[in-house]
């Protein structure tokens, strides 16, 4: 834990007690804040209550003294309403922060690289890290991770914190300055919480924020939006702006060939640095995206290219993310229970050629639409869930399905179905609230359903 000590002496609230919250309540308490915390949830008072914090209820007399919200990202403030602690915040003029924000008050002689964008940023924001551990720099990672920013380790001038940052996280966090910002791409997510697309791009712009010293901007020019800030960026000339595509050439940038050949022209002629077709744990063109993403923002921390790609080799990718769980009578079995969004699917189904799909959840907005490119890979759906009906109603004369009752009558259909080179692929294209707690919960599910059939197989 890093304690807080920018604080001490005055009253800060958390509201918000999940793990960022709870995290940053007590790193504010050990820095000598006088901390208050509050939370809806009667249980997560409880627990608060437990660790010895002060739980008020937000009102004008208890936050008379505050001097600063922590507020927990989770919790909407402004779309598609705002929390009625928001709006007293904001009534007595003070500014909602998070715990990423706390950090960078703290830790100040850091370096940090942000990550942001709406797919890949938990796998980029990984690979990165794991990039400088291998060239033996004092690395940590977190934020929308997993690891509450405020629950790393302290890392001192020569160290780097790697922070996955959602837009809700970037929208606390006035004083991020980033020293490399990472852009990723763009498609719609999160619309009802930013009130438009625009709201959404305009939340992550905030990772270019940097009033303290120029920042290397790395940006995915590889869909509309991004293109635009691309060009808006490196119009105000206020960064050092880096352009990656895997899909065209990157003018001074850094370029992914159809082949996977990685190309480096950011220091003029363009060099061949190396190929990333083969890497077992970065399959397809958009972990080539995240791999060349992650090769620019460590070789401005000063990472030799020869490092870069020996790390890539070795890095062991991350679970509910295009997993390898198991390959049965030479069918693999892959878990991409992250895939929440019709573009993360899309992502996987260009990844293989023969498809027993299950699909499904809870539908974001425009379903699959979208993904007809793909249907000539997918030899049949298994539809789970609230969107099953929806998701038939799409696919229907176009590709074959079978409604299912649950993922494990799914994995077990698609099993029977299934064929030498086929792929059964778990990649939802759905949140998984109707059916589990979260993505890991739904991706575990999974994974224990498939060694329960490789176990069958080898008795």
């Amino acid at each position: 834990m890093i304690a807080v000590h920018r604080y001490a002496g005055l009253e800060v609230a958390v509201v918000g007690l999940g793990k960022s919250g709870l995290s940053a309540a007590r790193a504010l308490r050990a820095g000598g804040a006088r901390v208050q915390v509050w939370d809806d949830g009667a249980a997560a008072r409880a627990a608060a209550v437990a660790e010895g914090f002060t739980v008020t209820e937000p009102s004008p007399t208890s936050w008379r003294s505050v001097d600063r919200v922590v507020w927990s990202p989770g919790i909407p403030h402004t779309h598609p309403a705002p929390h009625p602690a928001a709006v007293l915040a904001r009534q007595l003029g003070r500014r909602l922060v998070c715990d990423v924000n706390l950090l960078c008050e703290t830790q100040l002689d850091a370096g940090y690289i942000a990550v942001t964008g709406t797919n890949g940023k938990s796998t980029t924001t990984s690979l990165i890290a794991h990039i400088l551990t291998a060239a033996k720099l004092p690395t940590a990672a977190g934020g929308n991770l997993g690891t509450p920013a405020l629950d790393l380790p302290t890392l001192g001038f020569a160290g780097t914190y790697v922070l996955e940052l959602s837009s809700y996280q970037l929208e606390l966090v006035p004083v991020l300055a980033a020293d490399v910002a990472v852009w990723l791409n763009i498609s719609p997510d999160h619309i009802d919480r930013h009130g438009s697309l625009e709201g959404y791009i305009a939340a992550k712009k905030r990772v270019f924020y940097n009033p303290n010293r120029v920042q290397t901007a790395i940006i995915g020019i590889d869909d509309a939006p991004s293109r635009a800030v691309w060009t808006s960026l490196r119009a105000s000339g206020a960064h050092h702006v880096i352009p990656v595509s895997v899909t065209g050439e990157a003018p001074n940038g850094i370029t992914v060939r159809a082949d996977g050949t990685l190309v480096d022209a950011t220091e003029g002629r363009p060099r061949v640095i190396g190929s990333l077709a083969g890497l077992p744990t970065l399959p397809g063109v958009h972990n080539w995206q995240n791999a060349a993403c992650a090769y620019a923002a460590v070789r401005a921390r000063g990472v030799k290219a020869e490092q870069i790609m020996a790390a890539l080799a070795t890095f062991p990718g991350l679970p509910h993310r295009q997993q390898r769980v198991a390959v049965i009578e030479d069918v693999a079995f892959i878990n991409d229970s992250k895939a929440t969004n019709a573009d993360a699917t899309a992502r996987a189904l260009a990844c293989y050629d023969s498809i027993l799909w299950i699909a499904g959840g809870v539908p974001k907005d425009g379903g699959i639409e979208g993904l007809e490119a793909y249907f000539p890979r997918i030899r049949h759906a298994f539809l789970i869930g609230q969107a099953a009906a929806s998701f038939a109603k799409t696919l229907d004369g176009k590709v074959g399905y079978t409604l299912c009752a649950s993922l494990q009558e799914a994995v077990e259909m698609a099993d029977e179905e299934a064929e030498v080179g086929d792929v059964v692929l778990l990649s939802p294209a759905c949140a998984s609230f109707d059916q589990f707690a979260n993505f890991e919960a739904r991706g575990n599910a999974f994974i224990d359903i498939v060694r329960e059939l490789e176990e069958a197989e080898s008795e």
